[in-house]
C-alpha cells in the first residue's frame, strides 16, 4: 500500500459517474413522455421545466435546453451531479410505474455540460434601477440572489470569506461527484451580469455589520453554516483528528498526499459530509475505513445514493455506537477509539429516537485517523453583529418574505435551516435564494412607491 504513487491518488479524485454520450443522451430524451403538468416539475425545489428541456435535447437544441434548466436554477450544473433525483424528480416520474424513470439528472449535466464546453453566457444584467444589495456568502443561495436581483437591475456586490466563490459546491462536496471547475462556471455566469464579487472579504472582521447596513438599500445574509463541533471527549486535539469541511476541502484546494495510505479511519457521523469523508479517506488510499453513528441507518441523515456508494466503495458502518475516548501512544499518535454501544429510547425534540449507553458495552476500534462529521455549528459572531433574533444560530424570518427581525435584513439558505431536519440541499439553497431575491425587490419596489 505505501507504494500507491501520488498520480494515482490524484487519479481517484476524477468525476467518478460517466456522462452519457450524445447517442445515450438522445435516446434517453426521446423515452420522456413530455407530461402536460408533469410531477418531475413539482417535484423540483426550483421548479424546472424539465419535459422542456428534455424535448429540447431531443430536438438537437442544446442552448435552449440549458438556458430552461439555468434560468430556473442558477446552480443547475451542479445539482446534475449533486441533487438526490431519485428522491425529486426521478421519483415523481410516471414511468416509474411502467419501466425505470427517465435518467432526468444525467440528461441536466448533458446539457450543462455543453453549455459549459461552449462557454456560453446565459444571461444579461437588467436594466440599472440604482438600488444597490449586499450578499453575505456566494455559496449557492447567494449565487442565486444576486444572479436574480442582476436579472431585476439592482447593483450587487457579494462578500465571501474564502478565495474563491461557490460555497458548498466549491469546497464541500468531493471532486469526485462535483469538479470546482462547474462550481467556477455557475460563479462566472453570476459574475457576467456585472456582479461584484468580493474574496476573502469576511463580513464581521474586515468590513463590519453596520458599513453593510449603512451603504446598502438591503442586505441579504446566505452564511452557510461553520466548522464541524467539538465531540467533547478526550483526545480530539490530537494530530490525527480532523474535521471533516477542512478535510474535504483540501482534497479540493490542495494537492493529493498520500499520508493516509494504509491507515484505519474512523468518520463520526452519519450525514453527507460524513459519507464525503469516508469515501475521500478510501481514495486517499486508507486501508479500512469506518462510519461511527451512535443512531441506525433509518436515522441517517445522508441520501440514500450516498449510503450505496460508500457501501460500493468498502465504507463499513458501526450503527448504534458512540465514541467516548481517542486514544494515542506516546508520541501522541492516534491508535485506538473507545465506543460504547447505544440503544434508542423515546424521540427528542428533533423527532428522531434518542440514543442512550449501553451499560458494560465499552470496545475499541483500532484506528490512525479519526474524522468529525457530526453537523456543523453556526455563525453566532456574525449573526449578532447584526443584532437579529435567532435560535442557537438558526436566524428567525418571517416565512412568507425571508425578513429577518431586522427590516433591512434578510436572510436565506443553511442559515435558516431549523434544527432536526436533516441536512439542507443545494437545490433547495438555490430556490431560497431566488424567493428572497423577489421578497427584497418587493420591498424596495414598495418604498420606492410609497416615496415617489
Amino acid at each position: 500500500m505505501s507504494l500507491i504513487s501520488k498520480v494515482n491518488l490524484s487519479a481517484n479524485f476524477l468525476e467518478a459517474a460517466p456522462p452519457l454520450s450524445a447517442q445515450e443522451a438522445t435516446e434517453e430524451a426521446n423515452r420522456c413522455l413530455y407530461c402536460y403538468d408533469a410531477p418531475c416539475i413539482t417535484a423540483c425545489p426550483t421548479g424546472i421545466n424539465i419535459p422542456s428541456f428534455i424535448k429540447k435535447i431531443a430536438s438537437g437544441n442544446m442552448k435552449g435546453s440549458a438556458k430552461t434548466i439555468m434560468t430556473a436554477n442558477p446552480v443547475g450544473a451542479s445539482c446534475a451531479r449533486v441533487c438526490p433525483t431519485e428522491e425529486l424528480c426521478e421519483g415523481a416520474c410516471v414511468l416509474n410505474s411502467s419501466t425505470k424513470p427517465i435518467m432526468i439528472g444525467s440528461l441536466q449535466r448533458y446539457a450543462t455540460d455543453w453549455a459549459i464546453k461552449n462557454k456560453q453566457v446565459m444571461f444579461k444584467a437588467g436594466i440599472s434601477n440604482g438600488k444597490r444589495i449586499a450578499i453575505v456568502g456566494g455559496g449557492p443561495a447567494g449565487l442565486s440572489a444576486a444572479r436574480e436581483l442582476a436579472l431585476l437591475g439592482y447593483k450587487v456586490t457579494i462578500f465571501e470569506a474564502e478565495k474563491e466563490a461557490g460555497g458548498l459546491n466549491t469546497y464541500g462536496i468531493v471532486s469526485f461527484r462535483l469538479p470546482k471547475e462547474i462550481s467556477y462556471w455557475e460563479v462566472e455566469q453570476v459574475k457576467s451580469l456585472d456582479v461584484e464579487i468580493r474574496t476573502n472579504t469576511r463580513v464581521g472582521t474586515d468590513i463590519s455589520a453596520s458599513a453593510l447596513l449603512e451603504n446598502y438599500d438591503s442586505v441579504l445574509l446566505a452564511i452557510g453554516m461553520a466548522n464541524v463541533p467539538d465531540l467533547n471527549i478526550a483526545g480530539e486535539d490530537l494530530d490525527g483528528v480532523y474535521d471533516a469541511i477542512e478535510f474535504v476541502k483540501e482534497t479540493k484546494t490542495k494537492p493529493i498526499t498520500n499520508h493516509l495510505v494504509g491507515k484505519k479511519v474512523a468518520v463520526i457521523g452519519a450525514g453527507n459530509t460524513a459519507i464525503d469523508a469516508a469515501t475521500c479517506s478510501v481514495r486517499l488510499g486508507a486501508e479500512q475505513v469506518q462510519i461511527v453513528y451512535r443512531r441506525t441507518a433509518a436515522e441517517m441523515t445522508a441520501y440514500r445514493f450516498e449510503y450505496e456508494f460508500a457501501k460500493q466503495d468498502g465504507v463499513e458502518f458501526k450503527w448504534l455506537t458512540a465514541p467516548q475516548t481517542i486514544i494515542s501512544d506516546e508520541a501522541g499518535n492516534v491508535t485506538a477509539l473507545e465506543c460504547v454501544k447505544m440503544e434508542l429510547g423515546e424521540p427528542d425534540e428533533d423527532g428522531r429516537s434518542k440514543p442512550a449507553a449501553v451499560c458494560g458495552s465499552e470496545f475499541k476500534l483500532d484506528v490512525d485517523v479519526v474524522i468529525k462529521a457530526i453537523g456543523q455549528s453556526r455563525h453566532l459572531p456574525l449573526i449578532e453583529q447584526f443584532e437579529l433574533d435567532h435560535d442557537g444560530g438558526v436566524i428567525s424570518i418571517n416565512l412568507n418574505s425571508y425578513q429577518t427581525s431586522n427590516e433591512k435584513v434578510f436572510a436565506c439558505g443553511d442559515a435558516i435551516f431549523g434544527k432536526g431536519q436533516g441536512e439542507a440541499m443545494v437545490v433547495s439553497a438555490a430556490q431560497q435564494g431566488k424567493e428572497s431575491a423577489y421578497a427584497i425587490h418587493r420591498k424596495l419596489t414598495q418604498e420606492t412607491a410609497e416615496t415617489a
